[in-house]
């Protein structure tokens, strides 16, 4: 049982630290900074969390998404949406923690 305990704490502190907490504070700002201000996602899509209220792209408030495909799409673009990837809009980083982002605050 004090294993267990002992183990529990460890993947606690290890997992939930605050470290690891405040890194995921810096890159949903600094997320957050890309889609409104470096890519400009802002002026195409809706997304309570960014504040904006585009009217091209889907309201990324009526889906859910997982990181992984937010880097496709803005990798390699979708319809009328840009390959911020391909066309070295964004690098892989941006890409990433924008992705982390919206995927994070979309469909919420």
């Amino acid at each position: 049982m004090k294993i267990a305990k002992f183990l529990l704490i460890l993947v606690y502190v290890y997992f939930l630290s605050p470290q690891s907490l405040i890194a995921d504070d810096a890159k949903m700002i600094k997320g957050l900074e890309i889609f409104n201000e470096t890519a400009g996602c802002a002026g195409c899509h809706v997304l309570k969390a960014a504040g904006s209220e585009g009217n091209v792209g889907p309201n990324l408030d009526t889906v859910d998404l997982t990181i992984e495909s937010v880097v496709e799409m803005v990798t390699y673009g979708l319809g009328v949406m840009p390959a911020y990837g391909e066309e070295e809009i964004l690098t892989k980083e941006e890409i990433e923690i924008v992705s982390y982002f919206v995927a994070n605050t979309a469909g919420k």
